[in-house]
């Protein structure tokens, strides 16, 4: 059976990864640069926040497993997200975990 909605406790632990990983890797860079989550169906789209402007970084894909996303990154030439996409810094983090994916963002569009 196909995922169609991330359920809400999935959401929670998302969204508690994602502000572990500000606190722990992007306050010792600044405090205005940080990783968010959209949540739609069964993709969590994150992004950064540099002040009050939004970036698109990546989509993942929720599979069913919190240790199996799938990964799609954000590529600015095509303004499209691209999950086929595999030479790009970072891409060695993917791992198919949240932190992982931050990471590989966090490499591939590091902070300004």
């Amino acid at each position: 059976m196909k995922t169609k909605m991330i359920p809400k406790e999935i959401k929670e632990e998302v969204l508690k990864i994602i502000d572990e990983f500000n606190n722990e890797e992007l306050d010792l860079i600044n405090d205005f640069y940080r990783y968010i989550a959209v949540f739609k169906g069964k993709y969590v789209f994150l992004k950064t926040k540099k002040y009050e402007l939004v970036y698109p970084i990546a989509r993942l894909t929720y599979t069913g497993d919190m240790n199996k996303w799938e990964f799609a990154i954000y590529k600015y030439s095509s303004e499209k997200y691209d999950k086929d996409e595999f030479f790009f810094p970072g891409v060695e983090y993917l791992d198919g975990t949240i932190k992982g994916a931050l990471y590989a963002c966090n490499t591939a569009y590091p902070p300004m």
